[in-house]
């Protein structure tokens, strides 16, 4: 694999990720910074087009149709992820430019000699045409900019100019959509956020989409070893633009509203109304038939801003348990319907029983889309 050229930028280069259930210990798309795993847990894995629905008055019930529908997702970053650092072969020996001007893994490199930067192609370009000289670059840590100066290197191996930094500009994989709202046009899906597989962080939405996809089979999970969805999807054609990637889920506008058709809309539960008992979540784990399945809200945890796991839930269908063998990378976003009302969205499982993992509040991710 070449330096800088990880997550190549188009659809045929986008690096395929479980955008469900998965990762060490909670399985998340991605895991959250905010909200990492804990000690055996793993969660559900797998991306900018303008801001969400209008805030409800109080008085209003707000409902939603909710979905289950597995689909494919691809993301482009708003600058470019550094995932890793290394040296380069030169004539004078090894050098680490990126290392010695102080880059980090988890940077997000937005400006280089003022010139905005989306794409690994951007970054090589302007690197081959500033050669040996001196340049500036400007990046995100976190809340803070920061800026740099450093000197690319010419590789002895094939004569390119190199900073010594790997980037990523993209990521795509399947997860599962939790709700549409008809009035505003907005969805939600996966009940927690994307990030970037080797460095944790919440990749930086500049763009991204979601496609019609099919499960085409299941890898089974058991302790010690999450499970998967594998599927295929249609990379030329979107049916919906994304606008936001949260710790509470990926949210967008759909422009094709067919998954939506001939489903009922129902109450959005408030965190008073969701009970520990019985429950069902929504789930597509083939082809592209989403099912009910039965399932316990064993625990509902106090209200934290910082950590999306809300619930803890059981799967007791003995259908999805032959199936998947309980939760399972890809089910991240699966719709928790309770009381006929949608209380919240699949989002990790516990690595060492798949049959248990947690749920986000369907009003807390309504409300992140509502923020964005």
């Amino acid at each position: 694999m070449k330096e800088e050229e990880r997550g190549q930028r188009g659809t045929a280069a986008l690096r395929l990720l479980a955008v469900c259930l998965a990762a060490a210990g909670l399985l998340s798309l991605a895991p959250a910074p905010a909200a990492a795993a804990g000690p055996g847990e793993t969660a559900l894995e797998a991306w900018s087009f303008g801001g969400g629905a209008q805030q409800p008055s109080a008085e209003t019930v707000r409902t939603v149709i909710p979905l289950g529908r597995a689909v494919g997702i691809k993301l482009f970053s708003d600058g470019v992820l550094v995932v890793g650092l290394s040296e380069i072969a030169t004539q004078q020996g090894a050098q680490a430019p990126a290392k010695d001007c102080g880059l980090q893994e988890g940077d997000i490199i937005t400006h280089i000699n003022s010139e905005e930067v989306d794409t690994i192609e951007e970054v090589r370009e302007i690197l081959q045409e500033v050669g040996d000289r001196q340049m500036s670059i400007r990046c995100l840590r976190g809340e803070k900019q920061l800026q740099m100066t450093v000197q690319a290197v010419q590789c002895s191996t094939d004569g390119t100019y190199k900073l010594g930094a790997w980037i990523r500009d993209s990521m795509a994989g399947i997860g599962t959509m939790t709700f549409y709202d008809p009035a505003s046009g907005v969805f939600g899906a996966l009940g927690h956020g994307i990030s970037d597989v080797d460095t944790a962080m919440l990749m930086p939405l500049s763009s991204g989409s979601i496609m019609y996809a099919e499960v085409t089979d299941v890898k089974k999970g058991e302790s010690g070893n999450p499970g998967e969805l594998h599927g295929a999807f249609q990379v030329s054609q979107d049916m919906g633009e994304l606008y936001a990637n949260t710790q509470q889920g990926i949210f967008g506008r759909l422009t094709d509203d067919g998954l939506a058709e001939g489903i009922q809309p129902v109450e959005l539960a408030t965190r008073d109304q969701v009970q520990v008992g019985e429950a069902t979540i929504l789930s597509n784990i083939a082809g592209d038939q989403v099912e009910a399945y039965t399932v316990e809200i064993t625990r509902i945890y106090p209200e934290n801003d910082d950590d999306p796991r809300n619930m803890m839930i059981k799967v007791t269908d003995p259908r999805l348990l032959e199936a998947t063998g309980g939760i399972v990378q890809g089910m991240s976003g699966s719709p928790i319907l309770q009381n006929g009302r949608l209380v919240g969205a699949v989002t990790h499982v516990l690595v060492n029983d798949p049959t248990q993992g947690y749920g986000i509040l369907a009003e807390n991710m309504l409300e992140a889309a509502n923020q964005q």
